[in-house]
């Protein structure tokens, strides 16, 4: 598969790696370079001779550097290089530091596929101590929703008005009671209402969120009333996390071949979410890849946005089945040169309202849009416009790197949607994909 600079630049963990990463970009500083459909690989001159080499099935990579950030600015150097000077790769035999490297690699992935496979040796467990467990966490998480809605009441008693004053820590320290009461999920929507009061709008968005949690508080004592999945939903959105081990084994798994459509990365001081927008070829069926990782720790999985490959995802249970799971990828990633599913704004609305229904407490959803074409408007956000005249907003800022590419043309846009603003993160123009939303 070949690679395009912005694809190479989205894998760096920040933007001084991204830097580093380019500079490295040149025949200049490396040795013994190669290719072939397996890996690329290269020795690269600094204060020491690093190997580096890199699978081009799911670009895990490998450098003997000491560096903390994965990748390091060797392996992106290695990647940028491939992207931009694929002849520099002459070699297509690798060294055996190379085989050695993909023998082990190899092994490893069977191990683990042979561990799927076995059925997990039955453990003791102690179901009355579990129990006790679960019902003094219950018992907590309700103290602690019953302190939250007399807050909420008072807020809503004293008007909206009286917000306005206040600074976010009228937000997080009621979202540090919620961590005490073992609700971490409502804790982090809080701290994201933080940032509602004196935005554009703020009066009538602080309500709504406001109104979700209200029902959120009041559904969770209702739990034993709702159907299975939508019991799992509430339970997450309060802050119980499920085993991905249990998703493994006992999720809906569909087969596909996925295009990561988007990517898009946020920061809440140390921890790093990063959100992966994913479509089936075959089945149009969205998911959501979610990945977290503290500080310089890399993610588990590397997906590059404006790919595709044949693999197996579980899915979450689920009102809305939309969270899963990759579970295994066959063969190396393409191109995309189209998006599955692509739609109008219009049937957008349509999914975005379906959706809503099944799980009001929806934050984002998938927007993949076909033949829009950004419009600029001086003072006031950009906006798509489809081919029947239908608008939506962006998200505030510059689209300019999304105007020069679609030349003022109709082009397919893939993004995230919160319901008030379209966040772009990749478009398709002329057979081509390009990162949208990180400095190149």
């Amino acid at each position: 598969m070949s690679l395009s600079l912005e694809q190479v630049l989205a894998l760096a963990p920040d933007a001084s790696a991204a830097a580093a990463g380019k500079k490295l970009g040149t025949p200049a500083p490396w040795q013994n370079l190669g290719g072939n459909d397996d890996a690329y690989w290269g020795e690269c001159k600094g204060s020491a001779l690093y190997q580096v080499r890199v699978s081009r099935a799911d670009l895990v990579a490998k450098c003997t550097c000491p560096s903390r950030k994965l990748p390091c600015k060797h392996t992106l150097g290695l990647l940028v290089l491939a992207a931009t000077a694929p002849q520099a790769l002459t070699a297509t035999q690798p060294p055996e530091w190379v085989i050695e490297w993909l023998v082990r690699r190899g092994e490893s992935v069977a191990r683990k596929a042979a561990r799927r496979e076995r059925a997990p040796e039955a453990e003791p467990v102690d179901v009355a101590a579990q129990e006790r467990r679960a019902a003094k966490r219950g018992d907590r998480v309700l103290q602690g929703l019953d302190a939250l809605d007399l807050w909420l009441n008072d807020l809503m008693r004293n008007g909206l008005a009286s917000v306005e004053t206040q600074g976010p820590s009228f937000w997080t320290q009621q979202a540090a009671r919620m961590v005490d009461a073992q609700a971490p999920g409502i804790a982090a929507r809080l701290r994201r209402i933080a940032d509602l009061p004196r935005t554009d709008g703020w009066t009538e968005r602080l309500l709504a969120e406001l109104g979700r949690l209200a029902l959120l508080t009041h559904a969770f004592r209702r739990l034993d009333e709702f159907d299975p999945a939508l019991r799992e939903d509430l339970r997450q959105l309060i802050g119980w996390t499920a085993e991905q081990d249990e998703i493994l084994s006992g999720g809906e798994a569909v087969a596909d071949r996925w295009a990561v459509i988007g990517q898009s990365l946020e920061e809440e001081e140390r921890l790093k979410v990063q959100r992966n927008w994913l479509v089936g070829a075959a089945t149009g069926r969205q998911a959501l890849v979610l990945q977290f990782a503290v500080g310089a720790a890399p993610f588990a999985t590397m997906l590059l946005p404006g790919t595709s490959f044949d693999g197996d995802l579980v899915f979450y249970p689920s009102a809305l089945p939309l969270r899963a799971l990759i579970r295994e990828r066959r063969g190396s990633p393409s191109p995309l040169d189209r998006f599955p599913a692509a739609a109008s704004i219009d049937a957008l609305l349509d999914g975005w309202s379906a959706a809503l229904a099944r799980l009001p407490w929806l934050d984002r959803y998938p927007a993949v849009l076909q033949s829009v074409v950004p419009v600029p408007d001086e003072g006031s956000p950009w906006r798509l416009r489809d081919a029947a005249g239908v608008q939506l907003p962006l998200v505030r800022g510059d689209h300019w790197m999304l105007l020069a590419l679609s030349g003022g043309h109709p082009v397919d846009v893939a993004g995230e949607w919160d319901g008030a603003a379209i966040l772009p993160l990749g478009v398709v123009a002329d057979g081509a994909y390009r990162v949208l939303g990180r400095a190149a």
